[in-house]
């Protein structure tokens, strides 16, 4: 098994900044692709970005390409999401996400792993 730790979230005011981190633990040898997912209130959630395992390439939603950028560090076990240009629309609970393969996913059931989430809220 692994665990995922999201951190990070928090109130930020329209055109601010966050990063989010999610630490993982367990059993965490071998290739794992990671996500980012987040979930409004009263909406499904939704794909944000993906990482491989190494980290060569990246996939973003439409809304966030060019304000958001994914980026891990395999020797802390530690994934990120810087969010730059914050929108009130970016306003939800963000997860990551761990699937047991090198190729980074969009969809939601290709991941084994979820955290619990942290909270990001924009102000407008």
């Amino acid at each position: 098994q692994v665990q995922l730790v999201e951190s990070g979230g928090g109130l930020v005011q329209a055109g601010g900044s966050l990063r989010l981190s999610c630490v993982a633990s367990g059993r965490t040898r071998g290739m794992y692709a990671m996500g980012w997912f987040r979930q409004a209130p009263g909406k499904e959630r939704e794909f944000v970005a993906a990482i491989t395992w190494i980290g060569s390439s990246t996939s973003y939603a439409d809304s966030v390409k060019g304000r958001f950028t994914i980026s891990r560090d395999n020797a802390k076990n530690t994934l990120y999401l810087q969010m730059n240009s914050l929108k009130p629309e970016d306003t939800a609970v963000y997860y990551c996400a761990a699937r047991r393969t090198n190729a980074a996913a969009t969809r939601q059931d290709l991941y084994d792993y979820w955290g619990q989430g942290t909270q990001v809220t924009v102000s407008s």
